[in-house]
């Protein structure tokens, strides 16, 4: 085993950017890089610790003795330690041992920019470099098409360890396996895209995977970082696009992870009232400080780039945006203008956005934030934090309020539903039904459904098709869309067995036809972000609980209208204003006998009469099923 010898991947100018807080690609240069010099193989290693007063790579390959391998300091005063160590080879483990120059501190840590992580458990750092070949050119090419504000875009949402488990060794299945099972079940279910929560490196199961520690990671629970790129490779070619959940907002306090890296706190905020979340018991990073900007972006940037990741759906964003998030008086401090917005941030988030936009304009950010904060998904040159989409938390918490009022009641509720459409176009809104609405006690979304058997199944076929013809993009946490019963579990898979049964599988068939229907139709995304693609038609038959509405693509001819009826009551006759002369063609009806309904429709074309209705020249009288959407077209 050789000494460490000097040898640096960093130009001047990528100190400058560095401490700027402008190095966009920093996995390129901080870390653990196999690489030959002067004809010797080994390992190049570099790290952030400027409080350091030595740094010491150790592992199986020294015994773990810290003092034989000491990285060198810069002279730039850039707080990075590097150097070379021969015969250091793929598959070392290693940590770095740091004595501080705070109180004599010393820390044992995992690399921050380690491309693998022993499995957990254990926290060690693995010297890796990916081999895999990807055959995705294809996908790259044509991206923009199945990633623009204008095309479905239907999400379907998943935590990889308990989708479902190989039963006879009681595991969860691995990259390899979800690269076959859940590609072809996804494509099966025809959703346009796939989210996977947090597959970064972590180490408490009970987190789900957002107390991260291996930022660079793909968690090896499941396999090697080249099996999760398979992983990918697979959804694409079934033209399927991939999220990643990210978490930018904070990050455990293990001891192997980033908080105290250096003995002091070098990415998390120094001061309590920023830097520790109390609802998470976490530690919040220093949006202020440069480096650490530069180590968030270039992860981000790090999955798009070497994973060909297709979006970034980023965590907690409110608690990113607010000072006073989760905290009392007294337990935070206003900004410089006196106010509760974090302005560090909310320029960070700015400049997340427009580097990933500027280098790949054709992948999707989409924000988890649950406030009023204003143009969350608007672009940074008009003043919006430039996310590409946001979550709207409002329609959930309102519908799923509403649906689980008894119907006799529901008629004093109804702005409930209509509410969500007088604020739908100040976003780029996803409709989520996601994990978050399944867990600690909430019940599943089928156990919110009120009524007997027959009615809870018919609830949940009209809350689904609500919610794929409401404006907006969608997504639907794993076993919602076959009536899982019980709150999900993140240690057991999902009830699949329950497919045996006409009503789960009814539910299983009614979400494949919403996601078809959704993508054969232009009226339902092609302006799903824009006021123009939406028309009421009547909102105010509280009575019958009853709305209908138009949606609108870009040519006329592709509208659809769409009718909900929110009681168990048929209607027939049921009599709404119409914009033109033709026949109306049911094209989707939730209580067809396929999904296990009563098989109430319109089996023939319904002339359009030349009546004046709900201010419109037009009209005709339909038969609404009860608790059903039913979906029409205008023949001419």
């Amino acid at each position: 085993m050789g000494i460490v010898t000097s040898y640096s991947l960093f130009s001047e100018f990528d100190i400058h950017l560095f401490k700027a807080g402008k190095h966009y690609r920093l996995f390129k240069k901080m870390g653990s890089h196999l690489t030959t010099i002067n004809g010797i193989s080994g390992t190049y290693f570099a790290i952030w610790a400027p409080s350091a007063k030595s740094v010491s790579v150790v592992g199986d390959f020294n015994h773990w003795a810290e003092g034989e391998h000491l990285l060198n300091v810069r002279w730039d005063q850039s707080g990075i330690w590097e150097g070379f160590i021969p015969d250091i080879k793929k598959g070392d483990i290693y940590k770095y041992k740091i004595h501080s120059n705070h109180n004599d501190i010393q820390t044992e840590k995992a690399d921050p920019y380690a491309r693998r992580c022993e499995h957990p458990p254990k926290t060690a750092s693995v010297v890796w470099e990916d081999e895999y070949q990807w055959n995705d050119n294809n996908w790259l090419q044509n991206r923009k098409k199945h990633n623009t504000n204008d095309a479905p875009f239907s999400v379907y949402e998943v935590h990889l360890g308990s989708w479902k488990k190989n039963i006879e060794e009681n595991r969860s299945l691995s990259y390899i396996e979800l690269a076959d099972e859940l590609v072809s079940y996804v494509k099966k279910m025809e959703f346009t895209h796939v989210e996977l929560m947090p597959v970064m490196e972590y180490p408490y199961d009970p987190s789900w995977g957002y107390q991260l520690t291996g930022y660079f990671a793909p968690t090896s629970r499941f396999g090697y970082p080249d099996e999760f790129k398979l992983l990918v490779d697979k959804f694409h070619a079934s033209d399927i696009g991939v999220i990643l959940d990210w978490v930018p907002s904070h990050f455990p306090e293990d001891a192997h992870g980033l908080g105290l890296f250096d003995g002091t706190s070098l990415y998390e905020h120094p001061d309590k009232r920023k830097g520790y979340h109390p609802d998470w018991k976490s530690l919040v990073f220093n949006y202020g400080r440069n480096e650490v900007k530069s180590f968030l972006i270039s992860n981000a940037i790090f999955w798009l780039d070497q994973y060909h990741i297709d979006g970034l759906r980023v965590d907690a964003v409110a608690s990113m945006l607010f000072l006073d998030y989760s905290r009392k008086e007294g337990e935070w401090e206003p900004n410089i203008f006196g106010g509760r917005e974090n302005l560090e941030a909310i320029t960070f988030m700015k400049e997340l956005n427009e580097e990933i936009y500027a280098s790949f304009p054709d992948v999707q950010t989409i924000a988890e934030e649950s406030t009023s904060f204003p143009m969350v998904s608007k672009p940074t040159y008009l003043g919006g934090l430039g996310f590409g989409m946001k979550w709207m938390m409002g329609w959930m918490h309102d519908t799923l309020q509403y649906f689980a009022k008894e119907p006799v009641y529901r008629k004093h509720h109804q702005n409930e539903l209509t509410f969500s459409m007088t604020y739908a176009f100040t976003e780029n809104f996803m409709l989520p039904l996601s994990h978050d609405e399944v867990v600690h006690g909430k019940s599943s979304i089928i156990g919110r459904m009120p009524g007997d058997e027959w009615q809870q199944f018919a609830n949940l076929r009209l809350l689904y098709s609500y919610m794929f013809t409401h404006p907006g993009t969608n997504l639907l946490f794993m076993g919602a869309e076959f009536a899982q019963r019980a709150e999900w579990d993140f240690q057991h898979s999902l009830d699949w067995h329950l497919l045996q049964y006409d009503y789960h599988s009814g539910i299983q068939k009614i979400i494949i036809d919403l996601n078809i229907l959704y993508k054969n139709n232009p009226a339902l995304y092609e302006q799903q972000f824009t006021i123009s693609g939406f028309e009421w038609i009547n909102y105010e038959d509280h009575q019958n609980s009853v709305i209908a509405y138009i949606r609108k693509g870009t040519k006329e001819k592709d509208s659809l209208i769409v009718v909900c009826n929110f009681t168990p009551v048929p209607r027939t006759n049921y009599r709404i204003g119409l914009p033109k002369k033709g026949k109306l063609v049911e094209v989707f009806n939730s209580d067809a006998k396929k999904y296990n309904g009563s098989g109430i429709s319109n089996t023939e074309e319904i002339k359009i009469m030349l009546k004046n209705w709900q201010y419109r020249k037009y009209a005709a009288e339909i038969t609404i099923p009860p608790l059903a959407t039913v979906v029409f077209k205008i023949k001419q």
